[in-house]
């Protein structure tokens, strides 16, 4: 069974400073058809304002994964982390028994463009933490790399979640298999570009929801950049 949802159906919140889209129900968008796929909770795409951004707040019991598709996301937390993420990176905060944290986008004339992403962890009050890693164009360029897994597998960052995240990038004739386990649950989403998914043309912001597919097939990519999770039953 195959689910689209579309960029335009999803809820949309103007703050001034911020501008975000929800894939999921969040803050005040809610959705009872839409909270959540398995055990992904959110996925928002967010654009911050020069020389604004989200002030010191809390987390607890979630995997929050930050993917930056243009600008730069200055993170800061409780546990003493500091640093710019920055497109080809990717960051895990692993909130367990709480972490507190801000992001903000410290440059003068530049919009900082990502995506925020919540999984639910594997258990409760975990012991807080945080990973960052690159990965280059070439690795995601035609394929499928493997960014965020249980256990770092494969050199990406650790989940604490049953879950893990692939990134890819798609043009012209490149193209891509995935073999999918038909009892697991996989999410695809379209962070730009325009891509076709098991036959399927996909625009920016769109996603693709899988039940019980044992194949997923990506081509005919202008200018994409995808990501693919595989959840938990």
């Amino acid at each position: 069974m195959i689910t689209l949802r579309r960029s335009t159906d999803r809820g949309y919140a103007d703050h001034g400073w911020l501008k975000s889209f929800h894939t999921f129900s969040f803050a005040d968008y809610h959705d009872p058809a839409h909270m959540g796929f398995g055990n992904l909770r959110v996925i928002n795409e967010d654009r911050i304002a020069p020389g604004t951004g989200f002030g010191t707040h809390g987390h607890r019991d979630m995997e929050i994964i930050s993917y930056v598709l243009e600008g730069a996301l200055a993170h800061q937390d409780s546990m003493g982390n500091g640093e710019a993420i920055r497109p080809g990176e990717v960051q895990r905060m692993t909130a367990g028994s709480g972490v507190r944290h801000s992001e903000f986008n410290h440059a003068p004339d530049a919009t900082t463009h990502f995506l925020q992403i919540w999984l639910l962890p594997s258990a409760a009050n975990l012991v807080p933490s945080y990973e960052q890693k690159a990965f280059s164009d070439a690795d995601k360029r035609g394929q499928l790399r493997l960014v965020a897994a249980p256990g770092g597998q494969g050199g990406a960052v650790t989940l604490h979640a049953d879950a893990s995240i692939r990134a890819g990038l798609f043009d012209g004739d490149e193209s891509a298999e995935l073999a999918l386990d038909p009892l697991r649950r996989t999410w695809v989403h379209l962070a730009r570009g325009t891509l076709t998914v098991n036959g399927q043309a996909l625009q920016a912001g769109d996603a693709m929801g899988l039940l019980g597919e044992t194949q997923l097939s990506l081509g005919q990519g202008q200018d994409a950049e995808v990501l693919v999770f595989d959840l938990a039953p």
